[in-house]
C-alpha cells in the first residue's frame, strides 16, 4: 500500500467518524473503511447512534468474505474486549482474516487498549498515525477522558 492511499482511505474513515459525531452516547464516533486485497473499498462503517454497533462490524459485514487479506482503516484503535461480552472488534478483525490494519490514534480506555496487541499477536500488520493530527482533535475529549 502507499502512503498516499493510506491517507486517502484513512481521510474517508474520518470523514464517516464526523457523521455521528454527538451521536454515539459515551462513546466517540469512529469511521472504518475496509479494502479487500487489491485495495478497492469494500465496506464501510461508522459507529451506530447510542454506540452500537462499532463501525468494525459494520464495515465487516458489509464487506463480507471480500475482506479476506483486505486492510481495515479504523478512526481510533480497535477494542480489545467489549463490556457486553460480545467479540471484540479486534478478534473480529482476525476472525475475518484482515491482513492489514491502519489506526489514527490508540485508544487508553481499559477495555480498548491493547486491541493493536491481540492483532499484532494475529498476525495481522500494523500501521498507526496516518490522520493521527486530525483524529486527536476529534477524539480529544475521550482521549483526556479515557485515559484517567
Amino acid at each position: 500500500m502507499s502512503k498516499r492511499r493510506d491517507q486517502r482511505r484513512m481521510g474517508r474513515a474520518l470523514a464517516l467518524a464526523g457523521l455521528n459525531q454527538g451521536l454515539t452516547g459515551p462513546n466517540p464516533s469512529v469511521g472504518c473503511v475496509i479494502t479487500d486485497a487489491a485495495g478497492h473499498i469494500v465496506g464501510e462503517g461508522v459507529t451506530g447512534h447510542g454506540g452500537r454497533p462499532h463501525a468494525e462490524e459494520i464495515a465487516l459485514e458489509e464487506a463480507g468474505a471480500r475482506a479476506r487479506g483486505g486492510t481495515a482503516y479504523v478512526t481510533l484503535e480497535p477494542c480489545r474486549e467489549r463490556s457486553s461480552g460480545a467479540p471484540s472488534c479486534s478478534a473480529k478483525l482476525v476472525n475475518a482474516g484482515i491482513a492489514r490494519v491502519v489506526v489514527a490514534v490508540e485508544d487508553p480506555h481499559p477495555t480498548a487498549r491493547d486491541g493493536i496487541r491481540v492483532l499484532r499477536e494475529a498476525g495481522v500488520g500494523i500501521l498507526i498515525g496516518p490522520g493521527a493530527r486530525r483524529a486527536a482533535r476529534r477524539y480529544a475529549w475521550f482521549l483526556a477522558k479515557a485515559g484517567n
